[in-house]
Order: C-alpha cells, then structure tokens, then sequence
C-alpha cells in the first residue's frame, strides 16, 4: 500500500509538472506574469455596449498567458438600450455604462467594474478595448458624427497618455475608430478593403490606417498598436476565427508590452 502511494504521489508530480499555465502561470507564448492589463468597456450588448464575445474572449487569453487585469467602464449613462432580440431601441430605458459592463465581472476587490475615470497609466503596461456597437455610440460619437466624431474624455486621455508613454494599445472590432481620431499615421484593421467612400474609409484616410481581409491581428510596431477585425470581419458563424484573431491581438500586445 505504501509503494502504491508512493507511485502514486509520483505520477501526480508528473501530472503537474506538466500543467505550467494552469499552476505557475506560463502562458503559451511566454512567461509574463507580471503583466497588468487595462481593459476598457463600454457597457454589455453587441448592440449598444461591449459585445460579450470580445470582452470575453479577451479576458480569457489574458487569463491564459499568465496576465493580471483590471476592467473599466465610464460611470455614465450610455446612448441607448438596445433590444437585442428585435434590435430596435427600448423606449423609456437609460442604464449606466459602468453597471451594465459589471456584468462582466466576477468576484469582489480587484477583479470588480471599475470607473474609468480612475484608470492611471502609470499602473499599467498597456491597455485593450474590446469591440461592440458601444465603441461608436457610447465611448465616441462616431455613429452621429463620423470622422468628425468626438471622443469620450477619458477614452482621449487613456489613448494618448498609453501612447505617449510607448505602451501598447490593443483594439478589437470596431475599437480601431477611437485611435485613428487622436492617434497620428498608426496602422490598423478593421478587416474591409481600404475604401474612402464610406463611413469607415474617411476616418481611416484621415489617420492613414491600413485596412485588409483577416480575422489575424495587425501589428503596428511602431506605434505599438495591435488590431483584430473580429465581428467586423465576415465571420458572423466562425466564432474560432474571432477566438483565435483576439488571441493572437492579446499575443502581441503582451509581447510588445515588455519591450
């Protein structure tokens, strides 16, 4: 019986030892344990807040390569409430940006909703946001005002301090509307063809983006920003693909953002 345990104590040790990200937080692509990332939300809902994919996803892939977090939302009212299942606006509903993106949360203390007013660069080594139609509507006017759109005050003042202070800045879906208006010449995707004549394609010529097919990440070295199309890309019904484009988003800014 003592042998057994023996062999048995022995066979659980290899177990472990072969499980680094789950017990020592090794992540797949590198060890960044120390990593504090940012992340910044716009409320809950594809249609008026964060889409619930991204921010999960996100959240997840920093979880797996080893990443501290802390989440973010305006404590503001958002533009609308949107009913998902008719996609038309509630009548006579306001919900507050912070509240609702708390759903995204779990657990008390560091892991709780925060308000984005407290967001301090210096506490972090970079920051992402995740897409949802809240990009354009709640943290920008974009949806009202297009590439003359402003910006939510501390969105501004997140984007260009991170900037600033060489950290990396990482964008999902439609997120890249928000550097291309105070961020001069980066790169960025939002997964269409380079087209002027559109919404999209104005905003972007302004700020010299790059546009292509792909559910990857683009990499802009320089400016140490990283973009995913995610949603906005034609993988409505290919989840893995927005699963493995923010992966490869999280990827990069983690790398980037031990330089």
């Amino acid at each position: 019986m003592l042998a057994s345990r023996t062999i048995l104590s022995k066979q659980t040790l290899t177990v472990l030892s072969r499980q680094p990200t789950c017990f020592v937080h090794q992540g797949d692509y590198g060890n960044w344990g120390n990593t504090n990332i940012a992340l910044v939300f716009s409320g809950c809902g594809w249609w008026d807040g964060t889409d619930v994919h991204e921010g999960v996803y996100t959240m997840y892939h920093l979880s797996r390569n080893g990443a501290r977090f802390q989440m973010f939302a305006p404590n503001q009212q958002q533009m609308h409430v949107i009913d998902h299942v008719k996609k038309q606006p509630s009548s006579g509903e306001n919900r507050n940006m912070m509240m609702e993106a708390a759903r995204f949360s779990h657990g008390q203390g560091m892991m709780q909703m925060q308000d984005l007013s407290k967001l301090d660069v210096n506490s972090f080594d970079a920051v992402i946001f995740p897409g949802g139609h809240g990009i354009i509507k709640n943290l920008s006017s974009f949806v009202k005002d297009g590439k003359d759109c402003k910006l939510h005050g501390d969105v501004e003042r997140i984007l260009k301090e991170f900037h600033r202070s060489r950290k990396p800045i990482g964008l999902a879906s439609m997120a890249p509307v928000l550097a291309c208006r105070v961020l001069p010449s980066i790169e960025v995707t939002m997964g269409y063809e380079r087209d002027e004549n559109t919404r999209w394609g104005e905003l972007f010529a302004s700020a010299l983006a790059l546009t292509f097919f792909s559910y990857e990440a683009y990499v802009d070295e320089k400016n140490k920003v990283v973009s995913t199309p995610s949603f906005m890309w034609d993988t409505e019904y290919h989840y893995h693909y927005i699963f493995d484009g923010i992966g490869n988003m999280v990827k990069h800014v983690m790398r980037m953002s031990t330089k």
